[in-house]
C-alpha cells in the first residue's frame, strides 16, 4: 500500500513537474514568441525593391531641396509683403521650415542614407514665378499680397502632395518612424495653407479689389 502510494505521488510529482515546466515555458515568453513571430510574418509589409527604393530615396532628396530653397525664399516673401498678418504668416512658416529640413535629416539619418539635395525643377520654377509676382507689382500695394499668396500656396500644394505619397509609401512598406515623421510635415504644410487662405478671405482680397477700383 504505501509502495502504490509512493508510486501515485511519484506520478503526480512528474506530472506537477511537467506543468510546471511548460508554466515557466509560457512565462518565459516561449510559446507566445512563437506566436508574435507567426503574427508578424502574416502582417509582415513588402519590401521595396531597389528601383522603388531609389524612387523613394530620390524623392525624399527633391523636397529636402525644395525645403532648403523655401527657407530662404520665404524671407524674401516676407519682406516683400505688405501687410503684418502675411509677413507674420510666412515668418512663422519660415521658422517651421527649417524644422522641416531638419526633420528629413532625421529621416536620412533612420535610413543610412546621406542626406543630399537633388535639385527639384518644381521648386525652381515656382520661386522663379514668385519672384516675377514680386516684381510686377507695387510695393506696399495689397495687389502683391494676393500674388504672394497664390504663389505661397502653389508652393504649399507641391509639399502636400509630396509629403503625402513619401508619406504613404514608408507605411505601405512598414516605416512607421519614417512614415510618423512625414506625416508631421504634411499637417504642418496643410495647417500653412490654411492660414493663407484664411488671411486672403478675411482682408487681403477684398482689399486689393477696392484698391484696383480707387
Amino acid at each position: 500500500m504505501e509502495k502504490k502510494n509512493s508510486a501515485n505521488k511519484a506520478s503526480h510529482s512528474s506530472e506537477n513537474g511537467k506543468d510546471t515546466t511548460l508554466a515557466k515555458s509560457r512565462s518565459n515568453g516561449k510559446p507566445g514568441s512563437e506566436m508574435k513571430s507567426a503574427n508578424n510574418s502574416a502582417t509582415k509589409a513588402p519590401k521595396m525593391d531597389e528601383m522603388l527604393s531609389k524612387l523613394f530615396i530620390d524623392q525624399l532628396r527633391d523636397i529636402y531641396y525644395a525645403e532648403k530653397l523655401l527657407a530662404k525664399s520665404l524671407n524674401k516673401l516676407a519682406k516683400a509683403a505688405t501687410t503684418e498678418e502675411l509677413k507674420d504668416a510666412l515668418t512663422d512658416h519660415q521658422a517651421e521650415t527649417e524644422t522641416h529640413v531638419k526633420r528629413l535629416e532625421k529621416v536620412f539619418d533612420i535610413l543610412g542614407k546621406q542626406a543630399k539635395a537633388k535639385r527639384c525643377d518644381a521648386m525652381d520654377g515656382l520661386k522663379k514665378e514668385a519672384d516675377s509676382i514680386v516684381a510686377d507689382t507695387e510695393a506696399g500695394s495689397f495687389t502683391r499680397d494676393v500674388g504672394i499668396i497664390i504663389a505661397a500656396q502653389k508652393v504649399e500644394h507641391y509639399e502636400i502632395a509630396s509629403y503625402g505619397c513619401l508619406t504613404q509609401l514608408a507605411r505601405t512598406f512598414g516605416m512607421e518612424k519614417i512614415a510618423s515623421l512625414l506625416h508631421q510635415t504634411l499637417e504642418e504644410e496643410k495647417a500653412a495653407d490654411e492660414t493663407l487662405t484664411s488671411i486672403a478671405e478675411n482682408n487681403i482680397n477684398m482689399e486689393a479689389a477696392q484698391e484696383e477700383e480707387a
